[in-house]
């Protein structure tokens, strides 16, 4: 527990064997409850390394992709009955030494979601991101807070952490199972009146750490556009969208969907 909040670490697994120890090792477990893995039917070692840390692991029996692993992650946490759930990659590309900051700021108020921001510190060209990226994630950005009314450093991170209101109030399960799913659920946030914090977060880019190819970041990029202008829409009253539809299916926690399978209790 931290200040009597119970603190859920989810790790969207996807062919982390290499790196998922050196993440796990330095997650703070003096603040930390529980440590969930949800692995998307890896092709390597990663469940066997999971098991072999006691972690507690979910198991896709196929592949859902990003954002469907997402939904596995949350929907496990809240089972757990985390007051605060923070998504931290175990490709080592973001630090786990943030954790405590990110934390405090939801316990002890005053957000509801708290993003880890490559950008903020000016540290994500020095930390290795291409070039082309950084580009896009500037333009995406600007684009999407002209549409949105806000004023974040970036969109496109994947640490994040939520107060369980979040997960509870989100339509999670009208979204994408591929990567646009972050920013679906970014626009439904915002949609939403939550209040954002961020932090500046340094972020390494090596070899083992998971990325898309260019062909899929330019298709991910369209799809961040398309979601924008639905939020600006939506907002305006121009149109309506499943993604923010109050009676839209919400994550189900009485049980895992078909096709996941514990390989580990914890």
């Amino acid at each position: 527990m931290f200040h009597d909040k119970k603190i859920v670490v989810v790790m969207p697994a996807y062919n982390a064997a290499q790196t998922i120890e050196q993440t796990y090792s330095e997650i703070p477990l003096d603040l930390v409850d529980e440590v969930v893995v949800t692995d998307d039917a890896s092709s390597d070692e990663t469940v066997e390394v999971a098991r072999r840390l006691g972690l507690r692991t979910l198991v896709h029996e196929t592949n859902r992709g990003y954002g469907g692993n997402q939904k596995t992650c949350y929907t496990e946490a809240l089972r757990l009955g985390a007051d605060v759930v923070v998504m931290l990659h175990p490709d080592y590309q973001y630090t786990p030494k943030l954790l405590a900051p990110m934390i405090g700021m939801i316990t002890d108020g005053p957000f509801d979601v708290v993003i880890g921001s490559r950008v903020l510190g000016g540290s994500a060209r020095s930390g290795g991101m291409p070039l082309y990226k950084y580009v896009a994630n500037r333009f995406l950005t600007a684009t999407q807070n002209l549409l949105a009314g806000a004023k974040l450093s970036e969109y496109h991170t994947g640490y994040r952490a939520f107060s369980r209101e979040v997960l509870e109030s989100l339509a999670l399960l009208e979204n994408s199972d591929d990567f646009v799913f972050d920013n679906q659920m970014m626009a439904q946030i915002l949609h939403g009146g939550f209040r954002i914090g961020e932090v500046s977060c340094p972020a390494a880019y090596f070899e083992d750490a998971s990325s898309i190819n260019f062909r899929r970041s330019v298709r991910y990029g369209l799809g961040v556009l398309v979601v924008s202008l639905q939020l600006f829409l939506q907002r305006k009253g121009l149109a309506s969208f499943r993604i923010f539809d109050p009676e839209g299916r919400r994550l189900e926690i009485a049980r895992h969907a078909a096709g996941v399978r514990a390989a580990h209790a914890g």
